[in-house]
C-alpha cells in the first residue's frame, strides 16, 4: 500500500496486528521493557498510595464533624491553668456562665434543643478503672439528641431526673468496659469523689478526633460519665474548682429553618460582648469546618496528585528515551516496512502501541502495587486508607496520557525517516 492509498474502514481501525507486533517487540527485550515499566510503576503506585493515606485521614475528620452535628453549635470554654493569665481574664470576664447559657437561649431563633455542659474529672473512680480515669460530663437530657448518642444498653437519664439532681449516670462504651469488663453494669453503682452514681445506661461508640479541632478538645468521647448537670454541679464540685468556670460548655441544635452560619456569628456576638473581650471562649461550627474540610480535601489530593506524578514524568522521559533508541536500532526495519506499502501512519501507530502497551502495562502494575502499598501502611502504621475509584481513575488516565505524549516524538520521528535512509542504514 503507498501514501495516500485509500484505506478500507476496516483496515483504518484494525489495530491487533500493530498490537501482536508490539509484544512481540516488548517480549523480545524483556529486561528493558521491565525497566522501562518501572518508572510508570513507581509513578502510579505513588499516586493510589499517597491519595488513599488522604482519603483515609479526611473521612475521618469529616465523620468526626458530622458526628458534632452540622446543625450544630457548639461553645467551648478556654480555662487557663496559669493563674497570672486566669487573674488577667477574670478582671474582665467571669467565664462561661449560666447567665451566657440564657441569653443565648433568649436571642437565637430555631433553636431546638440546647444543653449546658460542667465537665470534671474526679479524683476518686469506683470501681478501679483499668484505663485512664473517666470525665464526668453534667449534661441535660437535650444532649443526647444534641451529641447524636445512642444508647447500645439502659437508657439515657430522664428531664425529671436531671430536674432533681439524681445520682444517676450513663457510661460511655470505654468506660463501661474499663470500669465493668464484660459485665453488664446496668444497675450497678460507680463512685465519683464521695457520691455514689447508678448507672442506667450505656452509650455506644463515639469517633475520636486525635487532635484538637477549631477550639474543641481533643478528648476520647467513650471514655465519659454523662450524669444530669446539676448533679455534676451540687454533688462532684469541690473547693478546687473555684476558679473554674460556672459551666465550660455549651451545646445548641437549630431546627430545619434555623441558619447555622447566622446563629455561630450572633453567639459570638453576644459572648464578646458580654465577656468584654475577653477571648476566653471558642465558638465552634460544624457545618462551617465541614466545608472547610471539604476545600482541604481537594487541595490536598491536587498537592499529591502533583507532587507524585513528578515520578510519572520521569517514567515518560524514560520511556521517551528507551522508544528514541528502539528507532535506532531498528531503522532497517522500518525501511523495510516503507519499502512494502507501509504508511507514516502505520508507523506512527506501531511505535505509539508499543508505548501505550508499556504505559497501561505499567500503570496496571503499578495500581496493583499502590493499592497493597496502601493496604501495607494502614496495617504497619495504624492509619486508616481508603483506595477510592477516583484515585485508581486519575492514576490510569495519567499513564495514558503519559504514553501517549511521551509516545508521539519518538513515534513520528521514525515516521519521518525516508525509505531509502532507512534501507542504508547499518
Amino acid at each position: 500500500m503507498i501514501d495516500g492509498a485509500p484505506k478500507s474502514p476496516r483496515r483504518a481501525f484494525n489495530i491487533l496486528p500493530e498490537l501482536k507486533q508490539g509484544y512481540d517487540n516488548l517480549r523480545a527485550h524483556k529486561m528493558r521493557s521491565v525497566l522501562t515499566m518501572l518508572g510508570m510503576i513507581f509513578g502510579v503506585s505513588a499516586v493510589i498510595t499517597m491519595l488513599s493515606i488522604g482519603a483515609g485521614a479526611q473521612q475521618k475528620m469529616i465523620a468526626f464533624i458530622e458526628q458534632l452535628g452540622v446543625r450544630n453549635v457548639i461553645v467551648e470554654a478556654r480555662e487557663s491553668t496559669d493563674n497570672q493569665t486566669l487573674q488577667r481574664v477574670r478582671k474582665l470576664s467571669s467565664g462561661l456562665s449560666f447567665k451566657d447559657f440564657r441569653a443565648i437561649q433568649a436571642s437565637l431563633d430555631g433553636l431546638a434543643a440546647s444543653s449546658a455542659r460542667k465537665r470534671l474529672v474526679p479524683t476518686q473512680v469506683r470501681p478501679k478503672p483499668q484505663g485512664d480515669i473517666p470525665t464526668a460530663y453534667g449534661v441535660a437530657p437535650e444532649y443526647e439528641r444534641i451529641g447524636g448518642l445512642k444508647t447500645t444498653r439502659g437508657r439515657f437519664f430522664s428531664k425529671a431526673e436531671a430536674d432533681s439532681a439524681e445520682a444517676v449516670a450513663v457510661l460511655g462504651q470505654a468506660a463501661a468496659v474499663s470500669l465493668f469488663g464484660v459485665d453488664d453494669p446496668i444497675g450497678e453503682f460507680v463512685k465519683l469523689n464521695q457520691q455514689w452514681f447508678r448507672v442506667v445506661g450505656v452509650a455506644g461508640p463515639q469517633l475520636v478526633a486525635e487532635n484538637d479541632v477549631a477550639g474543641l478538645p481533643a478528648q476520647d468521647r467513650n471514655n465519659v460519665i454523662y450524669v444530669p448537670l446539676m448533679a455534676a454541679i451540687l454533688r462532684l464540685e469541690d473547693s478546687q474548682n473555684f476558679n473554674k468556670d460556672e459551666i465550660d460548655g455549651i451545646y445548641l441544635t437549630l431546627g430545619s429553618s434555623g441558619d447555622v452560619t447566622a446563629a455561630g456569628t450572633l453567639v459570638r456576638g453576644l459572648l464578646d460582648g458580654s465577656h468584654r473581650g475577653a477571648g476566653d471562649f471558642s465558638v465552634i461550627v460544624p457545618a462551617e469546618l465541614l466545608a472547610e474540610q471539604e476545600r482541604t480535601k481537594q487541595l490536598f489530593e491536587f498537592v499529591m496528585v502533583a507532587i507524585a506524578s513528578i515520578s510519572l514524568l520521569v517514567g515518560g522521559i524514560g520511556i521517551m528515551n528507551i522508544m528514541l533508541a528502539s528507532v535506532m536500532e531498528r531503522t532497517r526495519e522500518i525501511g523495510v516496512r516503507r519499502a512494502v506499502g507501509a504508511t507514516r501512519r502505520d508507523i506512527i501507530l506501531q511505535f505509539l502501541t508499543e508505548t501505550m502497551l508499556i504505559t497501561i502495562s505499567g500503570g496496571f502494575a503499578g495500581t496493583i502495587v499502590g493499592i497493597l502499598l496502601s493496604q501495607l501502611v494502614a496495617y504497619l502504621a495504624g492509619w486508616s486508607t481508603i483506595v477510592t475509584g477516583t484515585s485508581v481513575a486519575v492514576a490510569t488516565l495519567v499513564s495514558i496520557a503519559v504514553g501517549i505524549v511521551f509516545g508521539l516524538y519518538p513515534a513520528m520521528r521514525a515516521a519521518r525517516l525516508e525509505p531509502m535512509y532507512a534501507l542504508r542504514y547499518e
